[in-house]
Protein backbone atom coordinates (compact mmCIF):
# COMPACT_ATOMS: atom_id res chain seq x y z
CA UNK A 1 0.00 0.00 0.00
CA UNK A 2 3.22 2.28 0.64
CA UNK A 3 4.86 1.73 -1.87
CA UNK A 4 1.91 2.18 -4.44
CA UNK A 5 1.12 5.80 -3.25
CA UNK A 6 4.43 6.64 -3.44
CA UNK A 7 4.48 5.75 -6.99
CA UNK A 8 1.24 7.12 -7.27
CA UNK A 9 3.30 10.46 -5.78
CA UNK A 10 5.82 10.27 -8.18
CA UNK A 11 4.07 9.93 -11.36
CA UNK A 12 2.52 12.89 -10.11
CA UNK A 13 6.01 14.49 -9.73
CA UNK A 14 7.42 13.37 -12.58
CA UNK A 15 4.77 15.10 -14.97
CA UNK A 16 5.02 18.75 -12.62
CA UNK A 17 8.96 18.50 -12.12
CA UNK A 18 10.23 21.40 -14.74
CA UNK A 19 7.04 24.03 -12.41
CA UNK A 20 8.41 26.71 -10.77
CA UNK A 21 8.00 26.50 -6.72
CA UNK A 22 5.16 28.07 -5.27
CA UNK A 23 6.22 32.19 -4.13
CA UNK A 24 5.50 33.11 -0.75
CA UNK A 25 7.46 36.36 0.03
CA UNK A 26 7.25 36.25 3.97
CA UNK A 27 9.93 34.67 6.24
CA UNK A 28 10.90 31.00 5.63
CA UNK A 29 8.85 31.86 2.14
CA UNK A 30 10.55 32.22 -1.54
CA UNK A 31 10.47 35.18 -3.55
CA UNK A 32 10.26 34.70 -7.38
CA UNK A 33 12.35 37.67 -8.42
CA UNK A 34 12.29 38.61 -12.44
CA UNK A 35 15.36 39.71 -14.30
CA UNK A 36 16.60 41.60 -16.96
CA UNK A 37 16.54 39.11 -19.96
CA UNK A 38 20.09 38.21 -20.96
CA UNK A 39 22.26 35.69 -23.05
CA UNK A 40 23.55 34.09 -19.96
CA UNK A 41 22.12 33.35 -16.55
CA UNK A 42 22.84 36.41 -14.17
CA UNK A 43 25.17 36.18 -10.96
CA UNK A 44 22.49 36.43 -8.21
CA UNK A 45 23.43 37.10 -4.47
CA UNK A 46 21.42 37.13 -1.40
CA UNK A 47 23.23 37.95 1.70
CA UNK A 48 26.63 37.04 0.66
CA UNK A 49 24.99 33.59 -0.91
CA UNK A 50 24.47 32.41 -4.24
CA UNK A 51 20.85 32.28 -5.71
CA UNK A 52 19.16 30.00 -8.03
CA UNK A 53 18.64 31.59 -11.53
CA UNK A 54 16.18 29.78 -14.24
CA UNK A 55 14.97 30.72 -17.56
CA UNK A 56 11.01 31.81 -18.11
CA UNK A 57 9.68 29.94 -20.93
CA UNK A 58 9.47 31.51 -24.50
CA UNK A 59 11.97 34.27 -23.87
CA UNK A 60 15.67 35.08 -22.72
CA UNK A 61 14.45 36.49 -19.21
CA UNK A 62 15.26 34.43 -16.37
CA UNK A 63 13.91 34.28 -12.70
CA UNK A 64 15.64 34.41 -9.14
CA UNK A 65 14.77 31.61 -7.13
CA UNK A 66 15.19 33.40 -3.65
CA UNK A 67 14.94 31.64 0.18
CA UNK A 68 13.89 33.48 2.92
CA UNK A 69 15.26 33.32 6.44
CA UNK A 70 12.80 32.61 8.90
CA UNK A 71 14.61 36.12 10.61
CA UNK A 72 14.81 38.45 8.04
CA UNK A 73 13.30 41.06 8.87
CA UNK A 74 9.47 42.60 6.96
CA UNK A 75 9.91 45.68 7.69
CA UNK A 76 12.78 46.13 6.00
CA UNK A 77 13.32 45.51 1.85
CA UNK A 78 15.64 42.65 0.64
CA UNK A 79 18.44 43.04 -0.64
CA UNK A 80 19.53 41.12 -3.99
CA UNK A 81 23.36 41.40 -5.79
CA UNK A 82 22.45 40.66 -9.64
CA UNK A 83 26.16 40.93 -11.66
CA UNK A 84 27.38 43.10 -8.93
CA UNK A 85 24.19 45.67 -8.89
CA UNK A 86 21.70 46.41 -6.21
CA UNK A 87 18.19 45.23 -6.55
CA UNK A 88 15.46 45.01 -3.67
CA UNK A 89 12.23 43.45 -3.06
CA UNK A 90 9.74 43.60 -0.08
CA UNK A 91 8.20 40.94 2.17
CA UNK A 92 5.46 40.45 4.52
CA UNK A 93 5.20 39.36 7.63
CA UNK A 94 3.77 35.84 8.55
CA UNK A 95 2.46 35.12 12.36
CA UNK A 96 3.50 30.90 12.91
CA UNK A 97 2.17 29.50 15.90
CA UNK A 98 3.57 28.35 19.03
CA UNK A 99 4.22 24.23 19.55
CA UNK A 100 5.17 22.89 23.17
CA UNK A 101 6.83 19.18 23.44
CA UNK A 102 7.37 17.44 26.32
CA UNK A 103 11.38 15.88 26.35
CA UNK A 104 11.79 12.46 28.30
CA UNK A 105 15.95 12.86 28.25
CA UNK A 106 17.09 15.71 29.89
CA UNK A 107 20.29 15.54 27.77
CA UNK A 108 18.25 16.69 24.67
CA UNK A 109 16.80 20.22 26.37
CA UNK A 110 20.07 20.93 28.48
CA UNK A 111 22.98 18.90 27.08
CA UNK A 112 26.30 18.99 28.93
CA UNK A 113 29.89 20.66 27.62
CA UNK A 114 30.80 17.99 25.80
CA UNK A 115 27.63 16.80 24.00
CA UNK A 116 27.40 21.02 23.40
CA UNK A 117 30.85 20.42 21.47
CA UNK A 118 29.29 17.34 19.74
CA UNK A 119 26.86 19.07 18.29
CA UNK A 120 29.22 22.00 17.32
CA UNK A 121 31.11 19.90 15.43
CA UNK A 122 27.89 17.90 13.86
CA UNK A 123 26.70 21.58 13.13
CA UNK A 124 29.51 22.65 11.21
CA UNK A 125 29.31 19.56 8.41
CA UNK A 126 25.69 20.18 8.06
CA UNK A 127 26.61 23.73 7.35
CA UNK A 128 29.46 23.07 5.24
CA UNK A 129 26.53 21.04 3.35
CA UNK A 130 23.89 23.68 2.71
CA UNK A 131 26.43 25.65 1.60
CA UNK A 132 27.67 23.71 -0.77
CA UNK A 133 26.68 24.52 -5.11
CA UNK A 134 27.02 23.04 -8.09
CA UNK A 135 25.89 23.23 -11.52
CA UNK A 136 24.23 19.55 -12.35
CA UNK A 137 22.53 19.67 -16.16
CA UNK A 138 18.97 19.51 -15.17
CA UNK A 139 17.90 22.52 -12.12
CA UNK A 140 15.62 20.46 -10.07
CA UNK A 141 12.44 23.13 -8.94
CA UNK A 142 9.90 21.08 -7.45
CA UNK A 143 10.25 17.97 -4.80
CA UNK A 144 8.00 14.85 -4.10
CA UNK A 145 7.21 14.05 -0.52
CA UNK A 146 9.48 11.65 0.30
CA UNK A 147 7.17 9.78 3.30
CA UNK A 148 3.83 8.73 3.54
CA UNK A 149 2.12 9.90 6.90
CA UNK A 150 0.22 13.13 8.17
CA UNK A 151 1.93 16.30 8.64
CA UNK A 152 2.43 16.38 12.17
CA UNK A 153 4.98 19.23 13.34
CA UNK A 154 4.46 22.17 10.11
CA UNK A 155 7.41 24.39 9.36
CA UNK A 156 8.37 27.43 11.32
CA UNK A 157 6.21 26.96 14.29
CA UNK A 158 7.53 28.60 17.72
CA UNK A 159 8.92 25.75 19.08
CA UNK A 160 9.23 25.54 23.40
CA UNK A 161 11.10 22.33 24.98
CA UNK A 162 9.89 21.51 28.35
CA UNK A 163 8.64 25.18 28.28
CA UNK A 164 12.27 26.18 27.21
CA UNK A 165 12.15 28.25 23.84
CA UNK A 166 13.92 26.85 21.10
CA UNK A 167 15.14 28.04 17.40
CA UNK A 168 11.77 27.49 15.13
CA UNK A 169 10.53 24.40 13.42
CA UNK A 170 13.06 24.53 10.43
CA UNK A 171 11.44 21.40 8.32
CA UNK A 172 8.57 19.63 7.93
CA UNK A 173 7.20 16.36 10.18
CA UNK A 174 5.84 13.36 8.23
CA UNK A 175 4.32 11.31 11.00
CA UNK A 176 4.98 7.63 9.36
CA UNK A 177 5.53 4.14 10.85
CA UNK A 178 8.47 3.30 12.36
CA UNK A 179 10.22 1.12 9.96
CA UNK A 180 8.54 2.92 6.59
CA UNK A 181 10.07 3.63 3.56
CA UNK A 182 12.16 7.31 2.87
CA UNK A 183 12.72 7.90 -0.46
CA UNK A 184 15.14 10.69 -2.23
CA UNK A 185 12.51 14.11 -3.05
CA UNK A 186 14.28 14.34 -6.31
CA UNK A 187 17.86 13.76 -8.09
CA UNK A 188 20.72 14.66 -6.20
CA UNK A 189 24.48 13.67 -4.68
CA UNK A 190 24.68 12.83 -0.76
CA UNK A 191 26.96 15.53 0.80
CA UNK A 192 26.40 14.53 4.15
CA UNK A 193 25.40 11.61 6.37
CA UNK A 194 25.88 11.26 10.67
CA UNK A 195 24.40 9.87 13.40
CA UNK A 196 23.88 13.48 14.96
CA UNK A 197 23.06 14.27 18.36
CA UNK A 198 19.69 16.04 17.88
CA UNK A 199 18.44 15.16 14.54
CA UNK A 200 19.75 11.29 14.69
CA UNK A 201 20.43 9.44 11.79
CA UNK A 202 20.89 11.99 8.94
CA UNK A 203 21.70 12.71 5.36
CA UNK A 204 21.48 16.06 3.63
CA UNK A 205 21.17 15.61 -0.12
CA UNK A 206 22.31 18.26 -3.20
CA UNK A 207 20.67 18.80 -6.08
CA UNK A 208 22.13 21.81 -7.42
CA UNK A 209 21.95 25.39 -7.25
CA UNK A 210 21.86 26.09 -3.92
CA UNK A 211 19.14 23.47 -3.19
CA UNK A 212 19.08 20.79 -0.81
CA UNK A 213 17.17 18.27 1.38
CA UNK A 214 17.51 16.63 4.93
CA UNK A 215 16.39 13.70 5.96
CA UNK A 216 16.70 13.35 9.93
CA UNK A 217 15.82 10.69 13.15
CA UNK A 218 16.29 7.33 10.41
CA UNK A 219 16.02 4.31 12.20
CA UNK A 220 18.23 2.94 8.81
CA UNK A 221 20.39 4.91 6.19
CA UNK A 222 20.62 2.96 3.33
CA UNK A 223 22.67 5.31 1.09
CA UNK A 224 26.80 5.92 1.11
CA UNK A 225 28.64 9.44 1.35
CA UNK A 226 28.86 10.79 -2.08
CA UNK A 227 26.10 8.46 -3.75
CA UNK A 228 24.09 9.72 -6.77
CA UNK A 229 20.55 9.56 -6.51
CA UNK A 230 17.35 9.37 -8.51
CA UNK A 231 13.79 10.78 -7.47
CA UNK A 232 12.22 7.64 -5.98
CA UNK A 233 15.51 5.92 -4.58
CA UNK A 234 14.98 4.26 -0.99
CA UNK A 235 17.28 6.14 1.11
CA UNK A 236 16.59 4.98 4.61
CA UNK A 237 13.36 4.02 7.16
CA UNK A 238 11.46 6.42 9.38
CA UNK A 239 12.71 6.27 13.10
CA UNK A 240 12.73 7.84 16.18
CA UNK A 241 16.58 8.39 16.91
CA UNK A 242 17.82 11.71 18.09
CA UNK A 243 15.45 14.43 20.02
CA UNK A 244 12.24 12.76 18.92
CA UNK A 245 8.76 12.10 20.64
CA UNK A 246 7.97 9.50 18.65
CA UNK A 247 9.19 8.27 15.29
CA UNK A 248 9.01 10.47 12.10
CA UNK A 249 10.49 11.74 9.49
CA UNK A 250 12.00 15.51 9.46
CA UNK A 251 11.93 16.47 6.05
CA UNK A 252 14.18 20.09 5.37
CA UNK A 253 14.98 22.16 2.32
CA UNK A 254 17.31 24.44 1.83
CA UNK A 255 17.54 27.08 -0.42
CA UNK A 256 20.77 29.98 -0.98
CA UNK A 257 21.62 28.11 2.65
CA UNK A 258 18.53 29.07 3.89
CA UNK A 259 15.56 26.65 5.44
CA UNK A 260 12.21 27.34 3.93
CA UNK A 261 8.93 25.82 3.67
CA UNK A 262 9.15 22.27 1.64
CA UNK A 263 5.33 21.99 0.65
CA UNK A 264 6.22 25.21 -0.97
CA UNK A 265 8.61 23.03 -3.41
CA UNK A 266 5.39 20.59 -3.53
CA UNK A 267 3.05 20.80 -6.65
CA UNK A 268 -0.59 20.80 -4.47
CA UNK A 269 -2.59 19.51 -7.18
Amino acid sequence: MLRSSLLSILTLWSTLSFALPQESRVPGGIALIDLPASTSAPKVEYQGTRVMVVPTEGDSGWVAVVGIPLSANPEEQQKLSINGKPMSFGISDKAYPEQRLKIKERKYVEPDPKQVARWRKESAEQKAAYKAWSEPETTVTTLAIPAEGPYSSAFGLKRFYNDQPRSPHSGLDIAAPDGSVIIAAAPGVVTAKGDYFFNGNTIIVDHGYGLSTMYCHMSEISVELGQKLETGDQIGLVGKTGRVTGPHLHWGVSLNNTRVDPLLFVQQN
